[in-house]
């Protein structure tokens, strides 16, 4: 068994407030971390400059097959650098591509999944990416979705959201923890203590605190003061509104329809399929 533990989750699903409470959790300090510190307490999967080193030339210059190859490697050279357990952020789905699995077997710990209603999804992919909500339901439904190679993050493969959930739910274990967004907004206490218990803490005081300072409004005040280098696309913010239920308020009839149609059985697994529908 290797030392990476993944931290994934489709985007805009809730893995950077993931990372900033394990990074709290760690930290163990009186003030929160800064968002520019995330990277001190965890890895990105998806890091240019990982490719780029074991290619020999720019991550930018690599089509998808040859990022995909060089996975297993970019996998290993982070569990190599790594002195104990190591968190790794990724947007992947949990299969294989081109014969390579978008995650080593031989190099992970287990896993920590963050699923969140896909109705919610679209309104926070329209805003994070500055497309319209018909083209965020379209890339949520398309099987062939995957996020752009460029030089902040390398391509990910996603799939559409049901396929990526799936590939994540159906290995649940004990080294592998699935948690829902919403759950976490309605029961930190309770879902984040999961978390916590899965690395190993079990301090109530320190769980508490790691919360506190995790806190969505805690980290949109740190942005707004500080910036934040994940941000796509400059004077977007990273973290806008935090809650549950906003697609309630912003789509159509027609788009939820949409959603539900394509991803049903996912959303039925999960609670999210809302009456009427």
């Amino acid at each position: 068994m290797g030392n990476i533990v993944w931290l994934a989750s489709y985007p805009k699903s809730g893995n950077t407030w993931l990372r900033a409470f394990l990074a709290n959790l760690m930290a163990n300090r009186p003030t929160p971390v800064a968002l520019a510190e995330l990277p001190n307490y965890g890895r990105l999967e998806a890091e240019p400059e990982l490719y780029s080193r074991i290619a020999g030339r720019p991550s930018t210059d690599l089509d998808f097959a040859q990022l995909c190859a060089l996975r297993p490697q970019v996998h290993a050279a982070i569990a190599a650098t790594a002195t104990r357990t190591v968190f790794v952020k990724t947007h992947s789905m949990a299969g294989i591509v081109d014969g390579v699995p978008l995650l080593t077997p031989q190099v992970s710990a287990g896993s920590i999944y963050v699923v969140r209603n896909p109705l919610d999804v679209a309104i926070s992919m329209s805003h994070h990416f500055g497309i319209d909500q018909d083209a965020a339901i379209d890339y949520l439904n398309s099987e062939n979705s995957a996020t752009e190679n460029s030089e902040m993050f390398v391509t990910e493969f996603l799939g559409s959201w049901s396929q990526h959930v799936k590939s994540w739910a159906d290995m649940e274990s004990e080294r592998i923890l699935i948690l829902r967004y919403e759950d976490l907004l309605e029961k930190p206490a309770k879902w984040f203590g999961k978390v916590a218990r899965m690395v190993g803490t079990e301090d109530r005081t320190r769980i508490e605190r790691a919360i506190r300072h995790c806190d969505f409004r805690a980290l949109a005040e740190m942005e707004k003061r500080d910036g934040f280098v994940e941000v796509p696309i400059k004077g977007k913010r990273f973290f806008r509104a935090g809650r549950s239920n906003q697609w309630r308020e912003k789509l159509s009839r027609e788009q939820v329809a949409r959603i539900i149609a394509a991803h049903r059985e996912q959303m039925q697994r999960f609670g999210y399929v809302p009456g009427g529908y």
